[in-house]
């Protein structure tokens, strides 16, 4: 039977946007297009792990028009286990603004809306948690309580005090971080790469069209991205941890778990949107296989 997988972070509405440049201070630059897709963080990751049919439980605050925005149901037709949000009637659904210009660099600014709020709540313990981008407070008391932590402070790593991304690395089982991040980490907190690994069992370290790579103790997994023409980069990322997420839980060893996440991330690309073009399990397989030979029974 899965393991239930909870994520923490936001829920939001995405507004994807297309620019001929990323625009600097004083500047402006032509959209091209834009859509609004549903999105945050945490949600794309528990609707990724549903629809590989995983067990999937977001924890998240969600506003008012969380119903009204057709959001709810989404989620629920989706099997992504609700019984968890923080409902706050007098708050609005969390939004992100996402421009990418034609080189695929992304700028992005977020909204916090109901997700502003995090702080202020108090978590309950769960089994297996993913910290997704949230309120870093919150989730150093969550990882305190945790069975399984999985951290990925992603681009709200800014936020965080030097004292909640110590105390949550002290809890942390497994990081992810792209080349970026895991740099500041070190920055922040005053360790090595060598040091952080003797602090966090697994790292994994993402490296866009490089692919990621796997660390664990004195080990080291190369995981090769999966070509495909790619459309849309954002949820890339999410899907990749949703993947390597639930392969994790199902036994897999860590390439393999790498392999998977990498799998999920090319259907991700391949269309606008976080949530739109995302994998089952068998059609996974089938394109894992394809690239990497088969896979293993047990996963």
């Amino acid at each position: 039977m899965d393991r239930v997988i909870s994520i923490v972070g936001h829920t939001a509405l995405d507004y994807i946007v297309d620019v001929e440049n990323i625009a600097g201070k004083n500047e402006s630059s032509p959209v091209i297009d834009y859509e609004e897709y549903p999105g945050g963080g945490a949600a794309n990751i528990a609707v990724a792990i549903a629809k590989l049919g995983g067990k999937s439980q977001l924890i998240s605050p969600v506003g008012m028009d969380f119903a009204s925005s057709g959001y709810e149901k989404l989620l629920t037709e989706a099997n992504v286990d609700l019984s968890r949000l923080y409902r706050l009637e007098d708050q609005k659904i969390s939004k992100a603004f996402v421009f990418t210009d034609r080189e695929s660099n992304q700028t992005t600014y977020f909204y916090w809306g109901a997700s502003s709020k995090f702080k202020e709540l108090e978590p309950e313990p769960v089994d297996f948690v993913h910290l997704a981008t949230a309120d870093s407070v919150y989730n150093a008391k969550l990882a305190q309580i945790a069975g399984f932590v999985s951290f990925d402070p992603g681009q709200d790593l800014i936020t965080y005090s030097k004292e909640d991304l110590e105390l949550i690395l002290a809890h942390t089982d497994i990081l992810f971080a792209n080349r970026h991040e895991i740099k500041r980490v070190s920055e922040m907190t005053g360790k090595d790469f060598s040091e952080l690994k003797t602090m966090v069992n697994i790292i994994v370290v993402t490296y866009d069209a490089e692919g990621s790579r796997i660390y664990a103790g004195k080990e080291e997994f190369i995981i090769p991205v999966i070509p495909v023409r790619a459309v849309d980069p954002t949820g890339a990322g999410d899907a990749y941890r949703a993947g390597f997420l639930l392969a994790l839980t199902r036994g897999c060893p860590l390439p393999v778990c790498g392999k998977i996440g990498s799998t999920v991330a090319s259907f991700a690309v391949q269309t606008r949107g976080c949530q739109t073009g995302l994998p089952t399990w068998e059609e996974m397989k089938i394109r894992y296989e394809a690239s990497f030979g088969r896979l293993e029974k047990e996963c």
